[in-house]
């Protein structure tokens, strides 16, 4: 069973719509690729994709040893390449505002972030810049 339905509608836009919860994403092309960057761009979402993936897989981690990541933050950024067009590199700066963890836990949500599933599928050309202000 398929789990997200996809439409074009024109103008280089696309609506996804999670089938489960009906919740909806419409994409635009960004405007140095014809576009009018007035949503995100599909490229866009693999870099929300990767930053949400490694929040969620920490926020498990937390939930699983009673650590607390209140104000868990990100600046996401991409590089595209030119020939071809492509992702070249996603920036990630992860910060957390307050926690409990101890430095070896802080540890392990590093490596749980660094090894999520986006970041494991992702080619391995794609650069994933990562740093943790925590």
């Amino acid at each position: 069973m398929h789990s997200i339905k996809s439409t074009y509608l024109g103008e280089l836009r696309c609506e996804n719509i999670h089938i489960k919860s009906q919740n909806k994403i419409h994409t635009d092309a960004p405007t140095d690729n014809n576009g009018k960057g007035e949503a995100f761009s599909p490229t866009d979402l693999v870099c929300a994709s990767l930053c949400s993936c490694m929040m969620t897989i920490m926020g498990i981690r937390a939930q699983k040893n009673d650590i607390v990541l209140e104000d868990l933050e990100a600046d996401v950024t991409k590089v595209m390449a030119s020939n071809p067009r492509k992702i070249s590199k996603i920036k990630i700066d992860f910060r957390l505002g307050k926690t409990n963890a101890t430095e070896e836990q802080i540890q392990m949500l590093k490596e749980a972030a660094l090894t999520c599933p986006v970041a494991l599928s992702l080619n391995p050309e794609i650069k994933q810049d990562v740093s943790f202000a925590f």
